[in-house]
């Protein structure tokens, strides 16, 4: 397990909000920090963690779009490569987050279009940047027994559900999934034990990173012991660094343990 940082950016600030919160008019804010992004990737460089993810949590018609885009160039500039970038990708723009220094980009609403996967979306965004450069983020929530992909900014759900046979098929156009478990991000009550099995049920070689309701070490160690160690983490409002309770420090040793 890895432990990948992260710096989300909303309003023009490092924030950490309540993901089901997050609308076009705003977002329950957990955290708003006196520091740029800048600083965080310094912070993270030091530590040489690398794959870590900036989240633009407005949407792209904001008028604070433009200064969340300022905050995470800083964090690229900063820390070249060590950053994967989403909020607003499309194949137009992804090659100039690369060009800015970003290692990937991350995309869940462009390529899930009217509640169903776009292929043609994903093969532009492929010849715009390449697989190695792709990200597919597939946050989700949970209706019934089923965790379903969700876009814009967690709103809306689409018809495409979590499972082995839909990560079999994604992961020919991906280097990489971010998978945040949407009803529980910024809550620090506890991981979506279901989604993690269902994660931990598939044996493709693409990397995982899981966000979302870690609030404890045992949090942590759960985690780690349901996917076999296998998948990586992020943890944002409950790490002290956005004033949480977990010692960014301590964190780092117990995703290193074996």
């Amino acid at each position: 397990m890895e432990f990948r940082p992260c710096i989300d950016i909303h309003d023009g600030k490092v924030k950490q909000i309540v993901g089901g919160s997050l609308k076009d008019s705003g977002a329950t804010v957990n955290f708003e920090s006196e520091q740029d992004g800048g600083y965080y990737a310094v912070l993270y460089k030091s530590h040489n963690l690398r794959g870590g993810h900036i989240i633009l949590l407005n949407p792209v018609t904001s008028e604070y779009y433009e200064a969340d885009r300022t905050q995470a160039f800083s964090a690229l500039s900063a820390y070249p490569g060590g950053f994967q970038i989403g909020g607003g990708i499309t194949a137009e723009n992804a090659l100039e987050y690369i060009q800015k220094g970003a290692s990937h980009v991350i995309v869940t609403s462009y390529v899930f279009k009217d509640g169903k996967i776009n292929y043609e979306n994903i093969h532009k965004l492929m010849k715009a940047v390449g697989k190695e450069h792709i990200v597919l983020d597939l946050s989700c929530r949970r209706r019934g027994d089923d965790y379903f992909i969700v876009t814009d900014r967690w709103q809306n759900f689409t018809d495409v559900t979590i499972n082995p046979q839909t990560l079999n098929e994604l992961s020919s156009f991906c280097d990489e999934f971010l998978i945040h478990a949407a009803d529980v991000e910024g809550k620090c009550q506890g991981i979506e034990t279901g989604l993690i099995r269902i994660l931990d049920s598939w044996n493709g070689a693409t990397a995982i990173t899981y966000a979302g309701g870690v609030g404890s070490y045992a949090d942590l160690q759960t985690l780690k012991e349901l996917s076999h160690n296998r998948i990586n983490v992020t943890i944002g409002s409950a790490l002290d660094l956005f004033g949480g309770k977990l010692s960014f420090e301590k964190i780092l040793e117990i995703c290193k343990s074996y």
